[in-house]
């Protein structure tokens, strides 16, 4: 008996040890694993790109943010040099329709100015007027400029609604220096090039400009976008553009009246139906009305990965309303926070380039094509932490790179193992640079309802 006891006792110890050991690989397997956690609770993701914004010209003043610094009377500290005048201080801006300024890639470099960050008025009072019908021409601009303007949520108490709830990221920057078409073409692909033939990826070379692919029909982008993975591995995914128009022209003119714009007519907005692994896959019809989007939301048949492209009237580039694209951005949420899909789904929404207005963040130097300048972005998600300000430094490579840590095991458009190879400088997913967007969830809780939308009413 007293063998038995001493038994007994002995083991006390080891199974104490066992248990405390037990419970510590519980709580490791529980938090460590933050793709595991984001996979078991991300089923879909939205991405929304809308146009021609500066961070600083819609967030710049909102609570917490790196923003718009002030004096201690109040006033702004910066004060841009005008070629015509004093120096022009950020103002609130009341007006609803803008002009922006001109974002090519030239231009650009002249607002950043060595990181200076001063250009911005200069080169806005050296462009030309731009017709009324829009910003046909990257290089295009008022004589007036409104480049210091700035809203906030008296102009656009939905996005700055949406910041209060959910995510606002204050270092979200465009992938590169330049404007529309190139950073749609690093949205999907992660690269922007011209190619010497339509169906092999060794033919395409850096090119951050393209302003010849406004004017012909022949766009050739052989090299390796994201959906040829996805496709791979059997991931279903859609892009969704509204019918209305583009702001470009066929014909060659620098201005013209904008064209008409659809899932059929690869353009700026629209760049998937000219990629030769989308047409090789057989999966042009993917890309698909806006009326398809909001019938998939409602039905609970979104695909697991969506992109979004407005019309020119919905898209905030410069002359459009940003009431009436506000209007739009906010048909779109709501659609999917009173679909089935809600509980599991991720929205990510930017805006493509900064469209001349000012903003105050010289962008990272990441590799040879980018970063460019910084844009607003949010994360709207029923697990988006609540209020949060996200200071990573991110990039629309970070919604790629978020898509295949979830849905493709780590899998990167990558020369070097996609099976794929082209000559892209880098892998934009991989620099050290960029943030990883599951830092702003909290997947420990359970998923939050919309916050402010009453469904069904």
């Amino acid at each position: 008996m007293a063998g038995v006891l001493g038994l007994r006792r002995a083991s006390i110890p080891f199974i104490a040890l066992a248990l405390f050991m037990t419970l510590v690989a519980w709580e490791s397997n529980a938090t460590a694993d933050p793709a595991r956690r984001a996979t078991q609770k991300i089923k879909h993701v939205v991405v929304i790109m809308q146009e021609n914004r500066s961070f600083d010209s819609y967030f710049g003043t909102y609570p917490g943010v790196d923003g718009l610094a002030r004096n201690a009377d109040g006033s702004f500290k910066a004060c841009v040099p005008s070629m015509n005048g004093p120096c022009q201080r950020p103002y609130h801006d009341p007006s609803l329709v803008n002009q922006g300024g001109p974002h090519a890639p030239n231009d650009a470099i002249g607002d950043i100015d060595g990181g200076r960050m001063d250009g911005f008025v200069r080169q806005a009072e050296a462009a030309t007027s731009c017709p009324v019908s829009g910003d046909v021409d990257p290089n295009c601009s008022p004589k007036h400029p409104d480049v210091m303007g700035f809203h906030d949520q008296r102009e656009i108490p939905l996005y700055w609604s949406y910041a209060d709830n959910y995510v606002l990221q204050d270092h979200m920057f465009e992938p590169n220096l330049g404007w529309s078409l190139p950073s749609h073409l690093f949205l999907v692909s992660g690269w922007s090039a011209r190619c010497a033939s339509p169906t092999d990826p060794m033919s395409c070379e850096n090119d951050l400009q393209l302003y010849d692919h406004l004017w012909t029909k022949k766009n050739d982008y052989a090299w390796t976008d994201l959906t040829y993975l996805l496709h791979k591995a059997r991931v279903p995914w859609a892009y969704y553009v509204e019918k209305g128009t583009q702001p470009d022209c066929e014909d060659g003119q620098m201005a013209c009246p904008p064209v008409k714009q659809s899932p059929s007519t690869p353009g700026i907005w629209n760049p998937l139906p000219e990629f030769a692994t989308v047409q090789q896959d057989g999966q042009t019809g993917n890309i698909q009305s806006l009326d398809q989007f909001r019938a998939a939301a409602t039905s609970g048949r979104l695909p697991a990965i969506a992109w979004i492209a407005p019309s020119l009237n919905d898209s905030e580039h410069p002359d459009a309303s940003i009431a009436t694209g506000q209007q739009y951005v906010k048909n779109l949420v709501t659609s999917l926070m009173c679909s089935p899909a809600w509980s599991s789904t991720a929205v990510f929404l930017a805006w493509d380039d900064w469209g001349g207005f000012y903003d105050h963040v010289r962008p990272p130097k990441v590799d040879a094509n980018g970063y460019g300048l910084r844009v607003p972005g949010l994360l709207i998600s029923p697990y988006a932490k609540r209020g949060y300000v996200d200071h990573q430094v991110l990039s629309f490579d970070a919604y790629a790179k978020f898509v295949e840590d979830i849905f493709l095991g780590g899998q990167r458009i990558d020369p070097r193992t996609d099976g794929r190879p082209d000559r892209r400088p880098t892998v934009r997913e991989s620099l050290s640079q960029l943030g990883d967007l599951r830092k702003a969830f909290d997947f420990s809780q359970p998923p939050r309802p919309p916050a402010g939308v009453r469904c069904g009413k």
